[in-house]
């Protein structure tokens, strides 16, 4: 199988080191999530990749060679990365049509991609015409175009609808279903966490991260019960015989942190204390990301008391 490997890869402008000594791995059968603030070396690490930029020194190999050394690499890899990068003359069809011709890809491949990512029907179209979701999804059909093992994409729900992000969710998760490498950047946590089995995490360069999303998640956030009783002090009560401190919030719910839902339900029915919720408050991605990247970002905002 294809996997991408980045192997002490560093890239310098000027005195600008924009990828430090980048270690990690893209394997198939999953979706990377490719996380960091703006300016963690995310889309040059991706240029890299892609033999779009030469690294001052370190490797990035497709299947153990690089980018400049595949033939007809639509076929071993698809990418986008500027939804903009279509000729605004061209139709998308023509677009399309091009790609295919100049790796060998048979003329039916576009009418499959066309018609995969939905946008069949603006086809002859002038991609000057297209909205940026139509762009979107014409980048990712010539992503596609070569079915390839590798697809890459930076920030592909940019510009959809929802419709066009339930789609694209479903893609990812059936190009790695399909036993794919696939490898995505994106700067919007909630639809990540919807997509992704395993997370790179950069931050000014450098790596911060890569792990199973869960294991990152659960590594950095405190799991926490969600009650709601009738009788607060027969519930306070029989949880701090137990070692457990109950927090109560506006709303009217109490939280315990460290606990889990199965502890508390016995504890709760063995005191006989009255339940209307029970249930298990799982730390989200963005929270995971934020307390990891916080110091990372290249610009930041005072934050705002509400």
């Amino acid at each position: 199988m294809t996997s991408i490997d980045v192997q002490n890869l560093t890239k310098e402008y000027g005195t600008r080191r924009a990828v430090d000594d980048l270690t990690f791995s893209v394997r198939p059968g999953r979706v990377t999530g490719f996380l960091g603030p703006n300016g963690a070396g995310k889309s040059t690490t991706m240029r890299l990749v892609l033999g779009l930029d030469r690294p001052t020194s370190g490797t990035a190999v497709i299947g153990g060679r690089p980018y400049a050394g595949l033939r007809e690499p639509l076929r071993h890899v698809g990418a986008l990365l500027d939804a903009n990068a279509a000729h605004g003359s061209r139709t998308g069809r023509d677009h399309l049509r091009t790609l295919a011709t100049s790796n060998r890809i048979p003329g039916r491949r576009v009418d499959e991609v066309l018609e995969e990512t939905g946008i069949a029907a603006v086809a002859r179209r002038r991609v000057r015409t297209y909205s940026l979701g139509m762009r979107q999804r014409l980048g990712i059909a010539a992503a596609l175009l070569g079915d390839p093992e590798v697809v890459m994409l930076d920030e592909p729900s940019n510009g959809l609808d929802p419709e066009g992000i339930v789609w694209i969710r479903a893609l990812l998760r059936r190009l790695a279903a399909e036993g794919r490498t696939v490898l995505v950047s994106s700067h919007l946590m909630n639809e990540t966490a919807s997509f992704a089995d395993h997370l790179v995490v950069l931050g000014r360069g450098r790596l911060l991260a890569d792990t199973p999303m869960r294991e990152f998640i659960d590594t950095r956030v405190c799991p926490r019960v969600r009650i709601r009783t009738t009788d607060a002090t027969a519930l306070t009560g029989v949880l701090a015989r137990h070692g457990h401190e109950a927090v109560r919030h506006e709303a009217g719910h109490w939280t315990v942190d460290h606990a889990r839902v199965d502890d508390i339900g016995r504890l709760a029915s063995a005191a006989g204390v009255p339940l209307l919720e029970l249930a298990t408050e799982e730390g989200t991605l963005e929270q995971a990301y934020f307390d990891l990247t916080g110091g990372e970002a290249e610009f930041t905002a005072p934050s705002q008391e509400v």
